[in-house]
This record gives structure tokens, sequence and C-alpha cells, in this order.
């Protein structure tokens, strides 16, 4: 049977990185690929024991359906971490859901008709970019630099291509590891007011700072609301358990409210009674913090192995934080096709050409420190330098 499917599905992707991670399921690989947090660090029965006292506790309510916007506790819970952060959030600023891709998902459900412009930096988050592509989006991208942004050319790419949406990462930011300055952050908060444009700060990284100051989010900064924040428990708690929340405006609330009614309803009620049992009676900063000391020592570690194998052409960020590493190798390498190469030599990265949405960049590729051993750092920057051949 020939289905005639709507126009937006021949704008949606497979996504490369979940492809790729395809390949890292194969005996002794050893995966860069993915942003994956490392798993012998999940609070493994701290999360079983919330889940048993918050059924044991005799209470059938935890089973049954529960409200759009989320369990009350849980957001009041996060509202005064956001107010800890600067943030001026309460109850009913906080919106759950389902990891914070959904989040993206549902932003863009409520701003995108089909041929919106998104300016977003150049590279981004390739989720980010497959859902606005899905909603039918074009992309436009402004200049970067090693510290961040490039703001005359952010100014000039609003002025030139009245976009629906911004699409920031200022923290940590995946792919690059790069991080906004307070200067940058500023001014990028002037600008959504000023141009009345509704900005998006996904901030999935924002705890894993191991050195440098701490930054105030962009939302913090503003003076009005054109900010709205992405947060999420992937990288703190566990990214299985898909739950993140958005921080807007009560208006945007109620109309994410109703977008999400369409899609699942809410957020699974036991998942988050568990999850709020977990912040009230375990220490989530000790948690964090034992993640900070891991995740160190593995980008010190990659770092100082990529300086040993790529010595001289390629170069790469050194981020203070987050869980990635940006390489780029000299003019002519090709990583999307070395990558079958490195496949052959068991081990895996994502090409850099995936995070542009205008597929620019050839010669770049990702590189996750968190969930590699050290020895697999090693032995895997060692292979990469052996297949690259950079000297």
């Amino acid at each position: 049977m020939m289905h005639v499917y709507a126009d937006r599905v021949n704008h949606m992707e497979n996504s490369a990185i979940r492809e790729i991670l395809k390949v890292t399921e194969q005996p002794n690989v050893i995966s860069f690929a993915g942003g994956l947090p490392a798993p012998e660090l999940f609070p493994l029965t701290d999360i079983r024991e919330s889940y048993d006292r918050v059924l044991g506790a005799g209470d059938p309510s935890v089973l049954q359906y529960g409200t759009t916007e989320g369990y009350l506790p849980l957001r009041e819970e996060i509202a005064a971490q956001m107010r800890a952060k600067g943030i001026k959030a309460e109850a009913d600023n906080i919106f759950l859901t389902n990891g914070s891709q959904q989040g993206l998902d549902l932003i863009a459900k409520l701003f995108l008709n089909p041929g919106d412009v998104v300016l977003l930096q150049n590279p981004s988050y390739l989720g980010a970019i497959q859902t606005f592509r899905s909603y039918q989006a074009n992309f436009k991208s402004f200049l970067t630099n090693e510290g961040g942004i490039n703001l005359p050319d952010l100014e000039s790419s609003i002025k030139q291509h009245g976009p629906k949406l911004i699409y920031l990462a200022p923290t940590y930011q995946n792919p690059t590891g790069t991080t906004f300055t307070l200067e940058e952050r500023q001014a990028v908060a002037r600008l959504a007011s000023q141009y009345g444009i509704p900005l998006i700060e996904d901030d999935p990284y924002g705890e894993l700072r191991y050195e440098g100051p701490i930054l105030p989010s962009i939302k913090s900064l503003a003076a009005e609301d054109e900010v709205i924040y992405l947060g999420t428990f992937s990288k703190t708690l566990a990214p299985g358990l898909r739950l993140g929340w958005i921080v807007a405006d009560q208006k945007i609330i109620a109309k994410l409210t109703v977008a999400k009614q369409g899609t699942d309803l809410h957020t699974s009620t036991l998942l988050q009674r568990a999850t709020h049992y977990y912040l009230t009676h375990f220490s989530a900063a000790e948690h964090v913090e034992k993640i900070r000391q891991t995740y160190k020592l593995r980008r010190d570690l990659m770092l100082q192995e990529l300086k040993f194998a790529f010595p001289t052409q390629a170069r790469w960020t050194e981020p203070t934080g987050g869980m990635f590493i940006w390489l780029t190798l000299p003019e002519g390498y090709d990583t999307d096709q070395l990558l079958p190469r490195a496949a052959a030599a068991k081990v895996a990265y994502v090409p850099g050409i995936h995070f542009f949405a205008n597929g620019e960049s050839n010669s770049s590729m990702r590189l996750n420190f968190s969930n590699p051993t050290p020895e697999q750092i090693k032995q895997g920057i060692n292979r990469l330098a052996a297949i690259m051949k950079v000297n």
C-alpha cells in the first residue's frame, strides 16, 4: 500500500547519533560518540529506595493520571532551585516534560509555522536541529568564536532574517563545549528583549562545571519574558528517567499545557513522585559533585592524550565543563568519510557535519569524555590518531 504522508514527514530524519550508537553496541568498540553519562555513577540505590518509599506509602494516586503541568511539590522544588540560580520562578512557571527534548518539540509546536526562521549557533545541538526541521523551519546561523558568539553578527542576523525563535546553549555547549562570557550573556538578553524574539536557553550541562566562575543564566539576566529556559535531570540523575522541565511565563505555560495534552497527557506520575522523594531525602548536591570530579579527570586525560597524539595540525576546544570536546582536523580531512575506518578500528565519534544545519563543516568531530573509562580514552584517542595520521 502506498501511503500519502504529510509534507512534514519529508523533513524528518534519523538521528545521526542514534545510528552511530548502533555501531558502538558491537563488542570492544570504544565510543566517544554518544552524549552518555557514566553509568557507574547512576545513584541506583537511592533511586530504588525512592521508588520503594513512594510505592510503599500505600497511596494509589502514585499510579493515577496526573496534571499536565506536573506534580506540584516537584515543580515547587525545581522553582526553588531556579531561584537559587537567580531565575525568578514560582511553581506556576515550571512545566515538566519527558526530557528536555520534549520541551524543544513542544516549543517548536507552539511557535513554528512552515518556513519560519530559527536562528542558532553554528555548530549547534543536533537534536534541536532535528526537532525544528521536523516543523519545516528554515535555519540561519551566526558566527561563533572560541569564547562563544560574535555579537555584531548575531544582531545583524536578527535584523536580516527576522527569526521566529533563537536557540542557544550558552553553557558548555553541545557539541563544542564552549561557554558564553558574562558580557555575551548580558548582550544576548538585551537583544532578545529589544527585538521581542523568543529565545530558548537550553541548559542541560550547567551543573557540570569543573573550573572557572559560575555564570548567570541568560534567563536570570533578561528583563522581559522572552527567554524560555530548558532544564533536565538527564545529566545529573539519569537520562533513562526522561524527566526535564521548562521555565517560562505563565501565558506560555498555559499554551504548553494544551500542546502536551494532545501529545501524552502528562509525564509519568510515579516518576515525578519518586524524583521528588529523591530530591528531598538524598543529597543531590553530593551526587553532582561526585560526577564533576569524575568527569574532570576524564576531560583532563582526553586533553592530555590529544596533545600527545595530535601534536601540531589539529586543534580542539578545552571546555571548562560539560561532556564534549570539539576536534577540528586540517583542511582536506572529511570525518564523515573517515568514520567507517574508525569503526573498523573499533572506535567511534560523531562527524561534525551533523551539527551544522546546512552541512558546512567536514573536518570536525565531537568527542564525548564522560562515558568512556580512562583506559578507553587512552586507547581510543591513539586509535583515532592512527586513522587520521595527523602529525
